[in-house]
């Protein structure tokens, strides 16, 4: 087995991201295992993606995380998958986390792994190597798409929760898997006004390059710990996606007073006549189930698109509730969403508020 190798501090971004890459590729020879097919006859859960599920470098990846989170809240879940790896502390090893795969690798595989393991719900993290290995980016949304529509025809009652990659260290890696990303929302929504129980994760708004390693791509403890905690807060507001506590009851729901939420406005981009804004809601100390931020433009502006929320406008009041998928937060976990618009003055960011439920 080839020794890994990581960019010792200091290294240059663009070796390090070189190194990544060799990395991300090494998949059959670092950490993988044939599956052991532990089961506990909980909800059969596949993660499903690259190294960013495997765990190549740090070994249990997010599942480490959300494996205790489904303890912790009686949850009895079921991992299933070809492969098997990670630490004591993840209770149950298999998943499909292929190192170095991009979406059509994947895809080539997936109807024979649904086949086998009929998960109830897949978590899929896929496209960073399409990204890093610049691989015919302008179809990656396209690649994306059909892969749903192969895992939603093969385990058509699955719930299917879909990712944005997570971020990138380097700034021209950063813009294409932004590029990417956007294209993913849309996807989503045409899936689920089709039918079928597909599901958007924002990992992308989880994490910072501040939550990964020198490698830039791949997360630090901390940053795999905030995958875990976005997953857990998404399937948990799907009902069923990952059963039952096992107590008997459901979760207990914490007082509406002790909810709360803040709300961060940044304007992504601007031009003559219009411009693009994002808005990052995060939980307060305990965990809610929606939110509703709201604020009023000052500067003639006008929403005209909306994405991972309900935008209305009442005159200069905007209004934006939360979408079916991300309204429910784990405390300090953070969802965003976005919206293009037109101005006829001057593009001041406005003050938000932001309630909780």
């Amino acid at each position: 087995m080839p020794p890994r190798q990581f960019p010792l501090p200091g290294t240059p971004l663009r070796w390090a991201v070189a190194l990544a890459a060799v990395l991300l590729a090494a998949g059959a020879l670092i950490g993988v295992g044939t599956a052991r097919a532990e089961s506990n006859g909980g909800v059969r859960v596949m993660p499903l993606g690259d190294s960013i599920t495997d765990g190549v470098t740090i070994p249990g990846a997010y599942r480490t995380g959300l494996w205790q989170r489904f303890t912790g809240g009686g949850y009895r879940v079921d991992f299933v998958g070809s492969l098997s790896n990670g630490p004591s502390a993840l209770g149950d090893h298999d998943h499909e986390g292929h190192s170095g795969w991009r979406i059509d690798q994947i895809d080539a595989n997936i109807v024979g792994w649904l086949r086998a393991y009929t998960p109830h719900t897949v978590l899929l993290h896929i496209g960073t190597n399409d990204v890093i290995q610049t691989h015919d980016l302008s179809g990656a949304p396209a690649r994306l798409s059909a892969l749903i529509d192969h895992i939603t025809a093969t385990v058509p009652t699955a719930e299917v929760f879909v990712a944005t990659i997570i971020p990138l260290a380097s700034s021209g890696l950063e813009a294409n898997a932004r590029t990417y990303n956007s294209a993913i929302p849309g996807i989503v929504q045409s899936k689920a006004n089709a039918g079928r129980h597909v599901h958007l994760v924002d990992l992308h708004a989880a994490l910072t390059t501040a939550d990964l390693l020198s490698d830039g791509v791949h997360p630090n403890a901390t940053g795999f710990d905030k995958m875990a905690a976005a997953w857990f807060a998404a399937l948990r507001s799907v009902p069923g996606s990952i059963g039952d506590t096992g107590g008997g009851g459901p979760t207990p729901t914490p007082p509406p007073g002790d909810r709360t939420c803040t709300a961060a406005y940044t304007l992504t981009g601007q031009w003559s006549g219009g411009f693009q804004a994002s808005v990052t809601v995060t939980a307060g100390s305990t965990a809610i189930t929606g939110w509703t931020v709201t604020w009023r433009y000052a500067g003639g502006q006008t929403v005209t698109q909306a994405w991972n929320a309900t935008v209305t406008s009442s005159g200069s009041a905007v209004t934006a509730r939360n979408a079916g998928y991300n309204g429910a937060l784990a405390a300090g976990a953070s969802a965003e969403f976005g919206f293009l618009g037109t101005s006829t003055g001057v593009n001041e960011v406005p003050t938000l508020t932001c309630t909780a439920t």
